[in-house]
């Protein structure tokens, strides 16, 4: 990280450390700032409508306390820390809030969220949990009723035209993020799975116009390196669900491991899968969220009709990202309470062993106390497959 800290990492760094700093500076200047908590939420009704989306994330530093006194503790930590953190007035910059049916935790929880923050403007999104073409039609009624409770809200029209310029510029931040992927095929990667994750995490605090300048700032200073100075090690793919802070990363990267690919929430699972151009937004919107983020909340039906040929389907993605990026081992990192990823992982471990990938699961309560816990087994198993 040093040869390029200085420069645009910097300022990246800044951005995570400090998240919400530049959503705050755009807030006293009059924008409008929408929150999200999970993939599901579609970025470009958001970005059409003028406002700037701004995903909350948690933080693993900070004990939930006041989260707790309006949320059950059974609730996912992550969720529970996202929360906690908005009690505290952590993004009372914040418009509104928007939140989907990304889990149970999400869906019963809203009414939490709207009665318990001063927030002008709360939509829940309802996403269907199949992906049949019924289940399209409805989703797309869905977006038509977010789009219209956001014009009712901002008093702007949201016509095709801003639809379509927002699915083009998020589609060109999703070509700069693949193009940072691209940069971990290297053996030694030339940008870190710390570095790439901080990146990708502070560019959700941006308006997407300045997360594409960022990346592209960041993109252009790690080719600058050259013959890497990262050094070679065991090259992991990380799975699970939302990874916002980079302590697991950074411990698995000190342990001499290379993080070089992912299947979580707000990595590949959120920034590489692109909305289709030149037909109805609205139902290209609903094709990308519901069917081509691969996330356990969703069932893809087993027409294999066989246990090997469901996990094929419904895992396929992590198989396809551990072939292109030559994973030679995974972790799958799970919260406690993570009903979603919880429930599939003897389903998951089968996948892996499928495909003949060592991996390492780890179920954790989002808390950087747990860290030294969990630092023992990592080095164990990188040294088993080093």
């Amino acid at each position: 990280m040093s040869s390029i800290q200085n420069g645009i990492l910097s300022i990246v760094d800044k951005y995570y450390k400090d998240y919400g700093f530049r959503a705050r500076e755009l807030q006293r200047e009059g924008k409008k700032i929408i929150g999200y908590v999970c993939s599901f939420v579609p970025l470009e009704i958001i970005t059409a409508s003028g406002a700037i989306p701004f995903r909350v994330r948690g933080n693993i530093h900070e004990p939930i306390t006041k989260g707790d006194t309006l949320l059950e503790t059974i609730v996912c930590p992550y969720y529970r820390s996202c929360f906690d953190l908005s009690i505290k007035d952590k993004y009372d910059f914040l418009s509104g809030m928007v939140i989907p049916h990304g889990c149970d935790s999400m869906v019963r929880s809203f009414s939490t969220w709207s009665y318990g923050l001063p927030f002008p403007y709360f939509h829940f999104v309802n996403i269907p949990s199949v992906c049949e073409e019924s289940s399209f039609e409805f989703f797309g009624a869905e977006l038509s009723n977010f789009r219209k409770s956001l014009e009712k809200f901002l008093g702007e029209a949201i016509t095709e035209e801003k639809l379509n310029r927002a699915i083009r510029i998020h589609n060109e931040n999703r070509d700069k993020a693949r193009a940072l992927y691209e940069l971990r095929k290297a053996n030694p990667p030339l940008i870190s799975g710390t570095e790439l994750t901080m990146t990708l995490t502070a560019g959700s605090s941006l308006p997407i116009e300045e997360s594409n300048g960022l990346f592209d700032q960041v993109l252009s200073k790690a080719k600058e390196r050259g013959a890497s100075s990262i050094k070679k090690g065991p090259r992991i793919l990380i799975d699970g669900a939302c990874l916002d802070n980079i302590e697991l990363i950074k411990l698995v990267e000190e342990l001499g491991g290379n993080v070089v690919a992912d299947t979580i929430c707000n990595g590949a699972r959120d920034h590489l899968p692109k909305t289709d151009v030149n037909g109805n937004p609205i139902d290209a919107l609903s094709h990308r969220y519901l069917g081509k983020i691969n996330c356990p909340k969703t069932y893809r039906a087993n027409k294999a009709g066989t246990f090997e040929g469901d996990i094929a389907n419904r895992f396929g993605d992590i198989g396809a990202y551990a072939k292109e990026f030559k994973a030679d081992g995974a972790i799958l990192y799970v919260y406690k309470f993570c009903d979603p990823f919880g429930f599939e992982v003897p389903a998951r471990k089968a996948y892996y062993q499928s495909l003949n990938i060592p991996m390492l699961h780890l179920e954790d309560i989002y808390s950087a106390g747990t860290m030294g816990q969990l630092r023992t087994r990592i080095q164990a198993f990188l040294e088993m497959i080093g």
